[in-house]
């Protein structure tokens, strides 16, 4: 199974449509973290499950979600809610809360992935304003039973090796 992950697009409409485009044929999921600043309804966000950031001002966003993901639980939120600035701590609790083993935050635009504690937390960056380096990032999960890739690419779909990972749930 393989999701796009997409976070803090700030009004960026032709781009989310140039990613959907982009891996429409490789990808199961797509998700936004948040921060879109777009109407809940826009066409741009078809196909996403999405959630409501600080940016977000249509109340139709939910503040956060569960999916299930094979046999894994995926927590998504943009982060603002639990401090994920200045840790990782209070989203670590709510996963184990929800029983989920991957969680999808945005919110810092600073792209990463890491264990911890047995969950994996993924931060796509942001495709509009990134911190901490300069390309515009994205994120595919690639999930296979408990072999999990996550694979960082900039807008051009140049892959941002530094940032990619392999773990096992």
């Amino acid at each position: 199974m393989k999701v796009l992950i997409v976070s803090d697009s700030h009004g960026l409409t032709d781009e989310l449509t140039m990613l959907k485009e982009r891996h429409k044929t490789e990808i199961d999921i797509m998700i936004h973290c948040g921060d879109s600043e777009l109407e809940y309804h826009s066409n741009e966000l078809n196909g996403f499950f999405r959630v409501r950031g600080n940016c977000d001002f249509d109340t139709g966003f939910p503040e956060d979600f569960t999916h299930v993901l094979g046999k894994h639980t995926l927590f998504v939120t943009h982060g603002h809610l639990y401090n994920c600035k200045m840790t990782l701590l209070n989203l670590n609790y709510r996963a184990e809360e929800l029983g989920a083993k991957i969680v999808c935050f945005g919110h810092s635009h600073v792209a990463g992935v890491e264990m911890i504690d047995g969950t994996l937390f993924i931060n796509p960056g942001s495709i509009r304003l990134p911190r901490m380096r300069k390309e515009r990032t994205y994120a595919i999960l690639s999930l296979d039973d408990n072999h999990v890739q996550v694979h960082f690419y900039d807008l051009l779909g140049q892959n941002v090796d530094s940032l990619s990972a392999d773990f096992t749930l």
